[in-house]
């Protein structure tokens, strides 16, 4: 085998960036620890200069994450830099990761700098960066749109200042995989000191070509791929971790390279972030998709069956789908509930794992066979201790296409019972209605979606909705229930909770 390349995941970066994807401070740990199972070399847990929240969840992410290294954004100014140390200095291995454009188009327009003033501010900030870390990482924003002798001086100013790591991102999603990888081969071929340092790539999906750019990167020499689960991100996305990691690892014979990461819990990221965001994957989405492994057409379906290999390149079991070996129900006790558990990735404390096993009994009365996406919901709603502010106590909901709704709604807060009651022209509508009256803040409804969890009449249904509170960032809630109207309303519940909590 040749090469390791290096995984830096920026899901709880970039990827937060994305409208509707923002995390509250629980979530992030939460996904970090599954980078973390994921084997994920570099975490970029956030941009500390950005809020006091941001820095406060990276600054909790670096005390937690022992396996990692725990890397903070900041732009080429000490204020930033400082942030972001602050921020990572706790952590076991840490990196300061400093930006600064260098296109012609950015540095006249964005930055109002000449090329010198941007050189020097390169020097002076990854020198000042190097003062506190040793690992520092430097991004040319924009390179692909850059002047290429321009961007090889900068990566040389870079590197003589201490850089150890420098990444040519593909800010706009611009290039195509054979401009990319020239655009590597010339950096390395026309750059002082580039043996010494290891180069990145960062690419950005508004034409489709992420993946691709970032393969062909890895031909080309580069390192490290920065990527994010499911490849969200600002505008069309950033190039998907499963999708890099897994062309790598099917594709050996070709790209004679490897890396770190532990494929078996690919499913189980992937998952994760659509329950804490509400992004759902397209079903034909590559690996993690509900098609990736599906086989329809009769031709296909024989061949799989005669042998797997005939259609299908990797096994489900490789990126964690799991299998269903224990069919669990209303008698299943304990014992069999968590070792599912542990099959499906899942390691939950005794707090979490009673609150899950909890929800696991009532639903058992409710549907004669739980199945792993039911415990996949139960685990994604299960409450951590102190966090919410509602909960929900009952809710009666008159309604008909002959009446106007209505909806009955009692909410606990703290020891406190509160009962409102509204009317709508639809049942969901007076529910939330109702809930705003106990509340008593300005909440606007912004995206509301419901599907089925499972097949059957009898599945769970899973609501999203997307709150904005007194004309806050929005907030992302989630509901399961087998009543598709408890499931909205626990999902609006579960959104002012996280208001608060933030």
């Amino acid at each position: 085998m040749g090469r390791t390349i290096r995984i830096f995941d920026t899901t709880l970066r970039d990827g937060e960036q994305s409208p509707g994807c923002s995390m509250n401070l629980n979530e992030k740990l939460e996904v970090a620890r599954q980078l973390e199972a994921l084997k994920v070399d570099i975490i970029e847990a956030g941009f500390a200069i950005a809020s006091p929240g941001d820095a406060a969840a990276i600054s909790a992410i670096a005390d937690i994450i022992k396996d990692s290294t725990i890397c903070s954004l900041a732009r080429c100014a000490e204020k930033d830099i400082d942030a972001a140390w602050n921020a990572i200095k706790n952590a076991n291995s840490s990196r300061i990761h400093v930006f600064l454009a260098t296109s012609p188009l950015h540095m006249q327009y964005k930055l109002k700098m000449t090329p010198k003033q941007v050189l020097e501010s390169i020097a002076y900030n990854v020198a000042y960066a190097k003062k506190y870390c040793p690992d520092i990482e430097f991004s040319a924003e924009d390179a692909c749109r850059s002047d290429l002798d321009f961007l090889c001086r900068s990566f040389e100013t870079a590197i003589k200042a201490g850089a150890t790591t420098l990444n040519i991102p593909d800010t706009v999603g611009y290039m195509v995989p054979e401009e990319y990888a020239a655009r590597v081969r010339y950096i390395r071929e026309h750059t002082e000191g580039i043996e010494n340092v290891i180069l990145s790539c960062h690419c950005h999906n508004d034409l489709g070509m992420a993946v691709a750019n970032s393969l062909a990167g890895v031909e080309a020499g580069i390192g490290q791929i920065e990527c994010t689960i499911n490849g969200i991100g600002e505008r069309a996305g950033n190039a998907s971790m499963e999708e890099c990691v897994m062309a790598l690892n099917t594709r050996k014979n070709y790209f004679d390279v490897d890396c770190n990461i532990e494929t078996t819990q690919i499913y189980r990221a992937s998952r994760m972030i659509q329950t804490i965001t509400g992004v759902p994957v397209a079903p034909t989405k590559p690996i993690v998709g509900a098609n990736a492994f599906a086989h329809e057409s009769g031709i296909h379906q024989h061949g799989v069956l005669n042998n797997k290999e005939t259609y299908e390149i990797m096994t489900p079991e490789s990126v964690g789908i799991p299998k269903n070996a224990i069919v669990l129900g209303k008698h299943s006790g304990r014992h069999a509930f968590e070792d599912r558990l542990r099959e499906l990735g899942y390691t939950l404390d005794k707090e979490k794992l009673d609150k899950a096993f909890e929800k696991f009994k009532a639903l058992a009365d409710k549907k004669k066979t739980i199945k792993d996406r039911d415990l996949e919901a139960i685990i994604g709603v299960a409450p951590v201790s102190g966090t919410e502010r509602y909960s929900l106590v009952s809710f009666v909901i008159n309604s008909g296409n002959a009446i106007t709704s209505t909806a009955v709604i009692k909410v606990k807060k703290g020891d406190e019972t509160f009962e409102r009651v509204a009317a709508s022209s639809g049942p969901i509508e007076a529910a939330f209605k109702a809930i705003n009256k106990i509340v008593g803040r300005e909440i606007e409804l912004e995206d509301y979606s419901l599907k089925s969890m499972t097949d059957g009449d009898d599945a769970q249904a899973e609501a999203i909705v997307k709150i904005s509170i007194d004309g806050s960032e929005l907030v992302t809630g989630r509901g399961v229930s087998t009543d598709i109207v408890e499931a909205s309303i626990k999902s609006y519940i579960n959104g002012i909770n996280k208001f608060f909590m933030e």
